[in-house]
């Protein structure tokens, strides 16, 4: 029987959730891979003029992997403070970071003007960002698994995971409405600021809903469980979420991370190299690669959906095995049709591509929620989610870039995504079924909240 915690809330207001939770992913998407977008197209001519055009693309996107370095530190902390704190309260902070910085972006001097020191601020802007990141992506999964019931949760938590491709479809849909209304050297010289100083007024509107929910009914429970043991001076002192986790949950952070290699990895070659790709190897216009990127990313927002309601129906490791093995078959088709260099073989290459990602990305909130403790829940996700992304997600469009240039064929790239996706397929396959688990039981599952986890004489936090 379900605890009182988590007992489902009313319709309306699980609605209300995932719409603060799916508004502010996809404006902090949309500030991530607006700069991704970015260093494909323009940051290598703003930023790096100096340089060959393909090495110029390289350090492009090496301020591009940067971000990424920055997710882990952000999870560590905003994982802590997450679980001691609250989920809402973290959720707000790291959209404000992250709107400021890419907001500083659309106004950072170039190259032109400042010299060396232009790379060097749209490096750190690019931290910033990432340390975001890495503290958006937990407390808002967390947020909607907290709310809802074992029953429907990898429906409901598969909404804000539609924040990516959201974000994505608005990064690229703004990026293609200016290239296709401005000139090239317009967008180069001043155009392509407007989307980033557009982050200001989507960060407003993100902030009014995400102010206007409750914290978790499960978080709640778990804290005022908590409270009550510190005014016990019998009771032993909880450990710090980082200690609790890699002590009873190191399995379930390596599962999280060997899960996210194929999925993490399959995502920036498909959205982001293949701005690279298209435009260089196959002889397509900017436009229309970024018109082939908005339409699949469109259906890639509708099936995710699809998917987490999949993952309630037969499990989450099913739908999630069925999405690696299905991206790794398709790398070989995906960079032939690319290379046709006709439109409906590229929006055909990308919308599979995506949809079989989805498979993978949908149970991914649900899946990694239910693998931990309350209490530890915001680091052990975070931690396992952003850990990965150092490994994969940063250096996939660098890695496909640099093997494009070394090789000048797409097949060592489709073999780097097969290879990635096999490791994914082993961990997958070897992790527990996490469907129908209750979150507020999830102590008594993994033993986290016992004893065992905390001691007599350690401090109290």
């Amino acid at each position: 029987m379900a605890s009182a915690a988590s007992a489902p809330p009313t319709p309306g207001n699980l609605k209300r959730i995932v719409a603060a939770s799916l508004i502010g992913t996809t404006i902090e998407w949309y500030d991530f891979f607006l700069y991704g977008s970015a260093a494909a197209l323009v940051f290598n001519q703003l930023f790096f003029p100096e340089s060959e055009p393909l090495v110029g693309t390289l350090l492009s996107f090496l301020t591009y992997a940067v971000g990424f370095a920055a997710r882990p530190l952000g999870a560590l902390v905003f994982g802590h403070y997450g679980d001691r704190l609250g989920r809402k309260k973290l959720l707000v902070l790291s959209l404000l970071m992250m709107g400021g910085a890419t907001f500083a972006i659309g106004l950072l001097p170039t190259h032109a003007t400042i010299g060396t020191a232009a790379p060097v601020l749209l490096t750190v802007l690019r931290l910033v960002q990432g340390f975001a990141l890495g503290g958006e992506w937990g407390g808002a999964v967390l947020l909607v698994s907290e709310h809802g019931d074992a029953r429907r949760r990898g429906f409901w938590a598969s909404w804000p995971q539609t924040g990516a491709p959201a974000g994505q479809l608005l990064a690229t849909g703004v990026l293609s409405l200016l290239t296709a209304l401005l000139s090239d050297s317009a967008f180069v010289s001043w155009g392509w600021r407007i989307p980033f100083l557009l982050s200001g007024v989507l960060v407003i509107v993100g902030l009014w809903i995400r102010l206007s929910v409750d914290e978790s009914p499960v978080f709640k429970q778990a804290l005022a469980q908590a409270e009550a043991r510190k005014t016990d001076s019998t009771a032993a002192a909880e450990k710090l979420p980082l200690v609790a986790v890699l002590r009873h949950h190191w399995r379930d952070v390596l599962v999280a991370m060997g899960a996210r290699m194929a999925e993490n990895i399959s995502y920036y070659v498909i959205t982001a190299f293949i701005l690279v790709y298209a435009t260089t190897s196959a002889g397509v216009s900017k436009q229309t690669a970024l018109n082939a990127v908005l339409i699949a990313s469109a259906v890639h927002f509708a099936v995710i959906p699809l998917w987490g309601a999949l993952s309630d129906r037969i499990g989450r490791r099913p739908v999630y095995l069925l999405g690696a093995v299905g991206v790794g078959l398709w790398m070989f088709p995906f960079f032939s049709l690319i290379d046709t260099g006709g439109f409906g073989n590229l929006l055909l290459a990308v919308t599979v591509g995506l949809v079989m990602h989805g498979a993978m990305y949908a149970p991914q909130a649900a899946f990694f929620s239910e693998m931990f403790a309350t209490r530890m829940r915001y680091s052990g996700a975070s931690i396992g989610a952003q850990f990965a992304s150092v490994a994969a997600g940063a250096p996939a469009p660098l890695i496909a870039t640099a093997l494009l240039d070394s090789y000048g064929s797409s097949t060592p790239i489709s073999l780097y995504v097969i290879a990635a996706v096999l490791l994914t397929v082993v961990v997958v396959a070897a992790a527990k079924e996490t469907r129908n688990r209750d979150l507020a039981d999830v102590e008594s599952v993994h033993g986290a909240e016992s004893t065992a986890d905390r001691t007599p004489d350690a401090h109290r936090v």
